[in-house]
Parts: C-alpha cells; sequence; structure tokens
C-alpha cells in the first residue's frame, strides 16, 4: 500500500509534469478560443506512440492547433493497456519509466489551454497484438475465456481449457498466419462478463478524465469467422432453446457431442443476427457507461465505410446504432486512394447517418497532400460535419514533418 506522504508526492510530481508542460505550450502556441458547438470539426487520429512524454504531447498540442485542427482523438487504450494514471489495466511499456507522468492529462490540459477539444480514443475489442502483452495481469490473461476463437480453431479449442498455455498460444500462431486479415486478438461481445469489464475501463476513464468525447474504435468481430468460442456458443444454444420445440432441442443437444456447432449450423442466420445483436448491445452499455458519468461527451465510432460489408462482414450493424442513438457520430474509415470511391462512401454514410452528423475518416497516411485536399472538400461537399485525419504521426514523420502538416492545414482549413 502507498503509504499517504507518498501518495501526495506522485500526486505532486504530477501535477509538476502538466505545469512543465503548459509552460512548453505557451511557448509553442497561444491560447485559441474554445471551437463553436456547430463548427467544422477538423480532427487528429492520435496514435498512442505520440503520448509517451510531456514535450512530445507539448509539441502534438502545438502543431494541431497552429494548423487549424479543433480536435484531437488520442489514443489511451491500444492493446488493452493504459495510457494514463491509475486504470485497472496494465499501464502501457512505453512509460514504465516515468511513473509519474499522465498522458491523457497532460493532453488534456495542453490541449484545452488552446482551445482543442479531446476525446479518448479507446480500441474496444482488440486487446492484443500478435506480439504478446508481458503484464501477466493483462485481460488476455486473467480472462483467455473471454477471447474470440475463430471457426477454423472452435472444435479442437472446445477441448483446451482457457487457462492452458496452449489456448492462448493457438491462437496467437492463428493470428500470426494472417498477418493482412487479422491485427491480433478480441474480446468477445458475447460474454456478459467481458461487457462488463469493457464498460468498466470506459466508465473509469470518463469518470476521472474531462473528455469531450470518447471515440470507440474496433468495436466490430476480426471476420464473420468469429466468435466460436466456448462461452459464445452456450450462450446462442441458450438463446435458441429458450423458443424452439423441446424435442428439437433434445435433437440438437444430442448432435453437440459429436458436431459442436450444431446450433450455429442449424441457425445460419439468426447465428449472425445473434452475434450482430451481442456487439449492438455492447454499444449500448457503453454509451450508458459514458452518459451516466459524463453526459455531454460525444460518442463516436469508427466503422468500415461500406454499411453492408460491415454488417455481413464485420457484423457491425453501425446503421442499426445510429437509428437507435447508441452513438452521437459515426466515423467511416475511407481510407482508399481512389477519389471517386471515397466521395461515394461518404455520400453512402451521409445518406445512412440522416440528420446525426458523420466525420469522414481520411487515410491520409496514403495520399499526397493534393489528394487529402481534394477528399477534405469532397466531405464537405457531401454535408459531412467534420473530417478526421489518420494520422498525426503519420503526417509528422521523418518523411513529412511538422511543416507538412502546418502547410497542410492552411491549405484546408485556415480561411
Amino acid at each position: 500500500m502507498i503509504g499517504a506522504g507518498s501518495y501526495r508526492a506522485r500526486q505532486a510530481r504530477a501535477a509538476a509534469l502538466v505545469t512543465a508542460a503548459l509552460a512548453i505550450a505557451a511557448v509553442c502556441a497561444p491560447r485559441a478560443g474554445a471551437a463553436r458547438a456547430d463548427a467544422e470539426v477538423r480532427a487528429l487520429w492520435v496514435v498512442r506512440t505520440s503520448l509517451t512524454s510531456p514535450q512530445a504531447i507539448a509539441t502534438m498540442v502545438a502543431a494541431a492547433q497552429s494548423s487549424g485542427f479543433n480536435t484531437l482523438l488520442v489514443q489511451i487504450r491500444g492493446r488493452g493497456d493504459a495510457y494514463y494514471s491509475g486504470g485497472t489495466e496494465p499501464r502501457a511499456t512505453p512509460l514504465a519509466s516515468q511513473p509519474d507522468f499522465d498522458p491523457l492529462a497532460v493532453t488534456i490540459a495542453l490541449a484545452h489551454h488552446a482551445g482543442l477539444q479531446v476525446h479518448a480514443w479507446v480500441n474496444v475489442n482488440l486487446v492484443a497484438g500478435a506480439d504478446l502483452p508481458a503484464a501477466r495481469e493483462h485481460v488476455i490473461y486473467r480472462h483467455p475465456e473471454w477471447l474470440m476463437v475463430p471457426r477454423a480453431l472452435a472444435e479442437d479449442l472446445l477441448v483446451v481449457p482457457p487457462r492452458s498455455p496452449e489456448y492462448i498460444g493457438r491462437l496467437t500462431r492463428y493470428v500470426r498466419s494472417q498477418p493482412t486479415e487479422l491485427e491480433g486478438l478480441y474480446v468477445s461481445p458475447i460474454t456478459e462478463a467481458a461487457g462488463d469489464y469493457t464498460a468498466g475501463v470506459v466508465r473509469d476513464i470518463v469518470s476521472r478524465y474531462a473528455v469531450d468525447g470518447v471515440h470507440l474504435d474496433y468495436i466490430r468481430y476480426p471476420t464473420d469467422e468469429f466468435d466460436y468460442s466456448r462461452e459464445a456458443l452456450l450462450a446462442f444454444r441458450r438463446d435458441v432453446a429458450a423458443d424452439i420445440p423441446t424435442a428439437d432441442v433434445h435433437r440438437l443437444d444430442a448432435r453437440l457431442a459429436a458436431e459442436p456447432l450444431a446450433y450455429a449450423l442449424a441457425f445460419p442466420e439468426r447465428w449472425r443476427a445473434f452475434r450482430q445483436a451481442r456487439l449492438t448491445s455492447l454499444v449500448g452499455r457503453l454509451r450508458e457507461a459514458v452518459k451516466s458519468a459524463r453526459p455531454s461527451a460525444t460518442i463516436s465510432a469508427a466503422v468500415r465505410p461500406d454499411a453492408t460489408e460491415a454488417t455481413t462482414r464485420r457484423l457491425q450493424d453501425w446503421p442499426t446504432w445510429l437509428d437507435r442513438g447508441l452513438i452521437d457520430v459515426v466515423c467511416p474509415m475511407a481510407y482508399t486512394t481512389d477519389s471517386g470511391t471515397f466521395a461515394s462512401q461518404i455520400a453512402a454514410a451521409r445518406d445512412a447517418a440522416g440528420p446525426r452528423p458523420i466525420w469522414a475518416g481520411i487515410g491520409a497516411y496514403r495520399l499526397s497532400a493534393d489528394q487529402i485536399l481534394q477528399n477534405v472538400q469532397a466531405a464537405r461537399r457531401l454535408g459531412a460535419g467534420g473530417v478526421i485525419l489518420f494520422s498525426y504521426d503519420s503526417l509528422t514523420g521523418p518523411s513529412r514533418g511538422l511543416e507538412y502538416l502546418a502547410q497542410l492545414g492552411r491549405a484546408a482549413f485556415v480561411q
């Protein structure tokens, strides 16, 4: 247990870090007025690698403000870890040598000082990459039974205890065998306890930090070939058994020993709808977690731009999320390099959103400056409420630099 004196000392050091960062920011950028609620959102996705020191954050905030951006989506939960202090998940490894540094607190202080909004970017279901986390208190080790399972491994893993090293090992090898398709290990939205856990993480963040919004990313299945985990299959069996004839239940149960996927195979469309509905339910729980703690916070979600592909291939039924008011803003990730495709994707998303705003996600990392500007103009013409560029990190990296972002911002935003 940390003594009171030690705790106060750490709090004082943390406050000193924020004060120092504010001093840096004051030199780099003057204070701007807060953006109007109806103003065009001009946002940057800021990957967690830019949140590893007060100096890096001060540079990022100053660059964004001077380049005409008014909103930062900062990735403070990347892979089931915490780029903030005092959370329930392991502190991110790059922060280990800076125990008193709170990236989210520093970002909020500097950004609000500069008139920028800060949205906590949370990777929801994706909790680990192909390289597994070192922290043994990580969720994948504490609750491996919550991890999504592909159909290809379903029957084999049903006989492997989830807490056996073989269980995570086989899932990890499967992910590594498909690097272009799979990003890592996902927690299932079907398991109630997993949903409680994720909602708790989000609730903790918004309860303790004055964020202007929460941005949900990886709020989907890796593909429609997931989740065939033990707990998901059992949940589906309970769902089906509740409203089919008892004789049919007995018949299907008799097949389970030889055919563990019997219920999913017998009701393929219901199985798909069940998984979609459980993800939609998780979105609702996350909304409740945010709004109960911070009613004014905006909830946005990064989604696959093609609604049909999102719903069928990723089981991400974002049009329903909009219809039910579960999210306030949809952010289609229209990362195509073709300007015509970009325009058609944003137009379709605009139609699906109805009266709710969309922020057009632009894959700036793979576009020239002229292409980025063309997409910004197209998004405006099509009625988007704003744009988000992916990402600050790629736009200011070694091949481009801060001046590139400044020139781009002046061309796109500074009138």
